[in-house]
């Protein structure tokens, strides 16, 4: 367990109606009820642990049933977390899947709307002596914002996971990022804020290579792009001065083939383990850690939840 990953986010307490179809406005249906553990943070620490990394979790919960069980689930799986208590109560998700495994998700930040910059600047010293800090939106953008710049500055390898597609962001924000991993939708939201270009997410993945990269470079300039599409598969735009290994600028990698049954989680999951892999190889070419990602990313869509679903698979599990 050498790797060294910190991950800065959110936890929530998933409640999960499992459905033939996603309900319509006004529409009352049956479904399948269970609950567990999720959030973009806590998926992605636990892909990340999974994934064979030595893992932090950074977040904020509440004096809860919900704050108990992030710490029970935390201890059980192998990783560490540093947590700042709240007097909100600890996120919570609504989360709908249909019979072909597409979702739909309602959050509840509650707790982690808290978390400080003060609490964040007080993790300097784990910040500063990780490998990899990866991040996402669905805690306060400043608070983002000051981790990356507490890990940028101590040489840290730093990834931006841009999601939710509707959280703000600044370009501030993304120049602190050395690698940022949206999907379609978030990408689309991102160029229609920052470049002022827009396109239909669903577009996304249609476009031709040199179009998409034009696209990313625009957005980002000397960073690394990783567009997460999906079934189509995945998307890398490098600045051409910084290949981070590979040989070329920008390619795709298709999706694994299989059974995908829920895909709640899985962009958590090629995250988690994306970084697990950087911090296990960080000399490997970028795009030998993009398959170990998707191959992880396609293995959690074989079970049903999101922290739950994410398998134990490493890198050294991974064919050379």
């Amino acid at each position: 367990m050498s790797s060294n990953v910190v991950v800065v986010g959110s936890f929530n307490v998933d409640h999960v109606w499992r459905c033939e179809a996603l309900p319509a406005p006004g529409a009352t249906i049956a479904g399948r009820y269970s609950t567990g553990p999720g959030g973009k943070g806590f998926n992605q620490a636990v892909a990340a642990r999974r994934a064979g990394a030595q893992t932090t979790f950074v977040c904020a919960l509440g004096d809860d049933a919900g704050g108990a069980m992030a710490r029970g689930l935390a201890a059980q799986d192998g990783f560490t977390l540093s947590a700042e208590a709240s007097t909100e109560p600890t996120g919570t998700g609504g989360i709908y899947v249909d019979a072909r495994g597409r979702n739909t998700i309602v959050i509840g930040p509650g707790a982690n709307a808290a978390l400080s910059i003060g609490f964040v600047q007080q993790q300097q010293a784990l910040l500063a002596g990780a490998k990899v800090v990866l991040v996402q939106l669905e805690s306060p953008v400043e608070t983002i914002e000051a981790a990356l710049a507490v890990a940028r500055e101590a040489g840290v390898t730093t990834v931006l996971n841009a999601a939710p597609a509707d959280a703000p962001s600044s370009i501030g924000l993304l120049k602190l990022a050395d690698v940022i991993t949206p999907n379609e939708t978030e990408f689309a939201a991102l160029l229609s804020r920052h470049v002022g270009e827009r396109i239909d997410p669903n577009d996304v993945a249609a476009l031709d290579g040199a179009s998409l990269h034009a696209l990313c470079r625009k957005l980002v300039g000397s960073g690394t792009v990783v567009v997460t599409l999906g079934a189509v598969g995945v998307f890398v735009s490098h600045d051409e001065d910084t290949l981070r290994g590979d040989s070329q600028p920008y390619y795709r990698v298709g999706a694994e083939q299989v059974q995908a049954i829920d895909t709640t989680g899985a962009g958590d999951a090629f995250n988690g383990a994306l970084v697990a892999s950087i911090a296990h190889s960080p000399d490997a070419p970028f795009t030998r850690h993009v398959r170990f990602a998707n191959q992880f990313a396609g293995r959690s869509t074989e079970k049903e939840g999101a922290a739950a679903a994410m398998p134990h698979f490493t890198p050294d599990d991974q064919p050379a």
